[in-house]
């Protein structure tokens, strides 16, 4: 079976490929940064040699910073190991097209080392664990993610060329659900729902924002790792999209001192059957199973932060009364607090708040369902919720800096028993060579204040 009716099957693939219609297979797997990686093949080659043998990359490409320079300090991959292959192994439960390249299709893929055994630091191999360890506990996950971004009227070279300052944004006032605003963009929005569409997910809606040129495109919740594949590939495509109508798109967390670009992430649990097992329709009310799933995400929220907010930009989001937490509690539909609570029966579900839109979907799904089934296993009880504004409450504070969140992950007794040390010793070292690379740059407004008044 196919995840719907848009994705196609192997059969529908190399059919389609006999007839001409494909010529362009794209394999693409997710990176550190939450970034496609991959090749575009000739589809004759494909069917001939990929299919079923798979393809090779570069172990480096889990070893990189986000502009791709080699960096020290990774236990899989270094020049002293020769910086050997890592297999692309198809997924091809993924296989989609992606009408707004022609002829062309794509499948994501899960990593593997040559002698098959899969690379345990992998984004998705990490989500994957703990859909795992949930279907052992009988569970199943859903999730849907809200992911923000700004739309300017310069190309992605214009912008480069301009030190990404200086931009045009798409519309010059806050357009927060309004008609007019999005309408003005309207071909570029209707272009990412549709191709988004026909590339297999499911679109619910497109809606303006609170900063300038900025929108959302909302998609219908899934399966985890079917939200996560689809989130990764709509960024993509989003972005592609824009370079063709000659925009730029940027999801960075805060691309300037006005709100920034969240990323939403709702979540329940079903039974392996499907019962829902959040909401209790005689009692009106939430199970406890409901609350200690909350309880773990709350006490693990600063240590798994990084995994929700991953640069040193993604602190800069953190502000009062921007719509972004400040504070780790939980309100009844308080978009106040970190982890806001919505829907009854069985739409019930928790949202967090925290991360922003840089972040990677299998990593923020993996440390929210590893906190949640630690309060399950440890049966945490729920603290009170935050009645009305969580910005002034006195509640601990979201890590305010990557240093900190680095810090609290490194030395998280729980993500080292749920996620292994591996994992943590390899996104801990992402923190600390993206912590020296900021470090040791001059930026634009050390300049400003400096360069003459000091």
């Amino acid at each position: 079976m196919t995840r719907n009716n848009r994705h196609l099957t192997v059969d529908d693939l190399t059919e389609r490929i006999g007839r001409g219609e494909i010529d362009t297979v794209v394999i693409a797997f997710t990176d550190m940064q939450g970034r496609l990686l991959g090749k575009r093949l000739h589809a004759a080659f494909f069917v001939d040699h990929v299919l079923e043998q798979g393809a090779e990359g570069c172990n480096y490409l889990l070893g990189v910073d986000v502009e791709m320079n080699t960096v020290p300090g990774y236990a899989i991959t270094s020049w002293e190991q020769g910086y050997g292959d890592m297999e692309f192994v198809l997924d091809t439960d993924t296989i989609r097209l992606l009408p707004h390249l022609p002829a062309t299709a794509m499948i994501q893929c899960d990593l593997a080392w040559p002698d098959h055994r899969p690379v345990t630091q992998s984004p998705r191999t990490i989500l994957q664990q703990q859909v795992d360890r949930a279907a052992e506990l009988g569970y199943v996950a859903l999730a849907g993610t809200e992911l923000e971004f700004i739309v300017f009227d310069d190309t992605y070279e214009r912008a480069h060329d301009l030190g990404y300052t200086g931009l045009t944004p798409s519309n010059q006032y806050n357009i927060d659900y309004s008609i007019l605003g999005t309408t003005r963009i309207e071909p570029l929005l209707r272009d990412i729902r549709n191709t988004m569409y026909a590339a297999g997910t499911n679109v619910e809606a497109a809606k303006g924002e609170c900063n300038f040129g900025q929108h959302e495109i909302g998609f219908l919740y899934d399966e985890v790792v079917a939200t996560a594949d689809n989130h990764a590939v709509y960024k993509n495509v989003a972005k592609e999209i824009a370079s063709l109508h000659g925009k730029a798109i940027t999801f960075m967390a805060k691309y300037d001192e006005r709100e920034g670009n969240s990323c939403h992430i709702h979540l329940s649990l079903r039974g392996v059957d499907g019962a829902t097992v959040f909401w209790d329709d005689e009692a009106g009310g939430r199970t406890p199973l409901y609350d200690s799933f909350i309880a773990g995400v709350l006490a693990t929220m600063a240590d798994f932060t990084l995994l929700y907010a991953p640069n040193i930009n993604s602190y800069k989001r953190f502000a009062d009364a921007s719509f972004a937490p400040t504070t780790i509690g939980w309100g009844q539909d308080n978009r106040t607090c970190a982890v806001r609570l919505v829907g009854s029966g069985p739409s019930a579900r928790m949202e967090n708040r925290v991360p922003g839109g840089d972040v990677n979907p299998y990593l923020a799904l993996a440390a929210m369902m590893a906190g949640g089934l630690h309060g399950i296993e440890q049966e945490l009880p729920l603290e009170p919720p935050i009645e009305g504004n969580a910005y002034t409450s006195d509640q601990p504070k979201v890590p305010q800096t990557l240093r900190d969140a680095r810090d609290a992950f490194a030395g998280s007794a729980v993500a080292r028993a749920t996620l292994g040390d591996e994992v943590v010793d390899h996104y801990t070292n992402m923190a600390d060579v993206e912590l020296e690379a900021f470090r040791a740059t001059v930026t634009d407004w050390e300049r400003r204040r400096g360069f003459e008044r000091l």
